[in-house]
C-alpha cells in the first residue's frame, strides 16, 4: 500500500513495483486522481487520511505485506502540514502495527534532523518539525522500518545510481524522483534496509548494491 498514491514518486513507484510483479494499492483523497493511479499500474483507494483514525484505517491495512508513506500535504499551511506529515503519518503507523503489518518505509528527506531545525519563524518549519517527529515514532515503533532520506528532488530520469549523504549535508543534494521510486523499491526488497536511515542523492554509486548493505 502507498500512501500519497498520487504523487509524482508514487506513480513513478506503481510502475516500477508491478512491473516486478507487486501488487500496489494506491491511497488518494481526490476520487478524480483515480485514474491516473489505475494507468500507472496501482488499485486506487480513496481515504482521507487527515481525517481517518484507527478504526478506519486499521481494516484498509489489514493484509498487506508492506505501507509505504510518500504523502504530503504540500507545505504553505502549517497546520495542515501537522496534520499530515506528522498526525497522519503517525496514526497510520500505530494503525499498520495494530493490522499487522510489519514493514514500513517512510518517504523522508536528508535534512529531517533537530541539528538542521529552522527557527520558529522560518516557513519552512513546520514542514521539518513534521517530519522529523512522524520519523522518530517510526524509529521508536514495532515495525519494520527504513527511512529513506533524499536531497533536493527533481524531475530527472532515474539514474539508478546515488551517493550516500554525509552529515552535515552541504553542497549538492539533487535528487530525482525516479531515483526515489527506485529507492524505496529496492528498501522493500532488501531486508539489510530494516532499521536504518539512509540519506541519499544523485549520484554514481548503484543503488542496489548500496541498498543491499543496508548503507554500509
Amino acid at each position: 500500500m502507498v500512501i500519497g498514491g498520487h504523487g509524482k514518486v508514487a506513480l513513478l513507484l506503481a510502475r516500477e513495483l508491478t512491473g516486478r510483479g507487486h501488487a500496489v494499492t494506491g491511497v488518494i483523497r481526490n476520487p478524480a486522481h483515480a485514474e491516473d493511479v489505475t494507468a500507472a499500474g496501482a488499485t486506487p483507494l480513496v481515504l482521507d487520511i487527515e481525517q481517518a483514525h484507527g478504526p478506519e484505517l486499521e481494516p484498509a491495512l489489514a493484509g498487506f505485506d508492506a505501507v509505504v508513506f510518500s504523502a504530503g500535504a504540500g507545505g504553505g499551511d502549517a497546520d495542515r502540514t501537522y496534520a499530515v506529515d506528522r498526525d497522519a503519518a503517525i496514526r497510520i503507523m500505530n494503525a499498520a502495527s495494530a493490522a499487522g503489518v510489519r514493514r514500513f518505509v517512510m518517504v523522508s528527506f536528508a535534512t529531517a534532523d533537530t541539528r538542521y531545525l529552522k527557527g520558529l519563524d522560518d516557513p519552512f518549519y513546520p514542514y521539518q518539525a513534521a517530519k522529523i517527529a512522524a520519523d522518530e515514532h517510526l524509529r521508536k515503533s514495532d515495525l519494520e522500518w527504513t527511512i529513506l532520506g533524499p536531497g533536493a528532488l527533481t524531475l530527472e530520469p532515474a539514474t539508478g545510481k546515488i551517493t550516500p549523504l554525509a552529515h552535515p549535508v552541504s553542497g549538492d543534494t539533487q535528487t530525482s524522483r525516479g531515483n526515489v521510486a527506485l529507492a524505496i523499491a529496492e528498501a522493500l526488497a532488501q531486508p539489510a534496509t530494516i532499521g536504518k536511515t539512509l540519506d541519499f542523492r544523485d549520484g554514481e554509486v548503484p543503488l542496489t548494491e548500496w541498498f543491499a548493505t543496508g548503507g554500509a
